[in-house]
């Protein structure tokens, strides 16, 4: 069983109980759901979720300076660090979502709406927001694919998809209607479009690969 602490920034975004319970099912040995700093500095792991307006997330995010804490654990403590759906989202530059809004610009890159109208390969309608299981094409060997076969599905729930300017970053992807990052992987930083948490056999793994994980590729 995997050990040590995880510390999941609370912004008061999205379910993060969900998200801690398949942390310690996982294997972890201590999960917070946190926004205290101290707490945050003094884990082992940190994972970054969220749910909702990009808008709203940043917002909080800012307020309780949430981008400082998830920067210090990123570049100053150099812990590994896994961010889920819009926790993923909000490291790029920029999203199209609410008219435009300007993100914590860790990652070059943008989020962009799927559009309409968005069509398969045999010219079915796709509904957006893309919600429910789809596959993930890995992209470049990680720590965190290990055990999972290639081609696994993984859930999803978003209206808009990452596109990461240097895609030597792009871990795995995604087609619904156009290709689109699943996937980012720099250093100690890995982010999910979709919901580890949800994803059952493919997404406990993940986790249990992030917890044993010591934040190198």
């Amino acid at each position: 069983m995997s050990s040590g602490s995880v510390a999941v920034i609370d912004y008061g975004m999205g379910n993060l109980h969900s998200v801690a319970s398949a942390l310690r099912h996982a294997g972890a040995g201590e999960v917070r759901v946190t926004c205290n700093a101290a707490e945050i500095h003094s884990a082992d792991r940190v994972v970054f979720p969220g749910v909702g307006a990009m808008r709203d997330c940043m917002a909080e995010i800012r307020r309780l300076q949430c981008d400082e804490l998830l920067a210090d654990a990123l570049f100053e403590q150099r812990k590994p660090v896994l961010a889920i759906c819009v926790g993923m989202q909000a490291l790029l530059d920029h999203s199209e979502e609410n008219g435009g809004v300007d993100c914590l610009g860790l990652i070059p890159g943008s989020v962009r709406h799927f559009g309409r109208p968005l069509l398969d390969a045999s010219g079915e309608r796709l509904k957006v927001p893309h919600m429910g299981w789809n596959v993930v094409q890995q992209a470049r060997e990680h720590p965190l694919w290990s055990g999972i076969e290639d081609g696994s599905r993984f859930y999803f729930v978003h209206s808009y998809y990452v596109h990461a300017e240097d895609r030597a970053l792009v871990a795995g992807r995604l087609d619904y209607g156009i290709s689109a990052d699943a996937a980012l992987a720099r250093d100690n930083l890995f982010a999910v479009q979709f919901h580890p948490e949800k994803s059952h056999t493919a997404g406990l793994q993940l986790l249990k690969n992030f917890l044993e994980w010591d934040g190198t590729c």
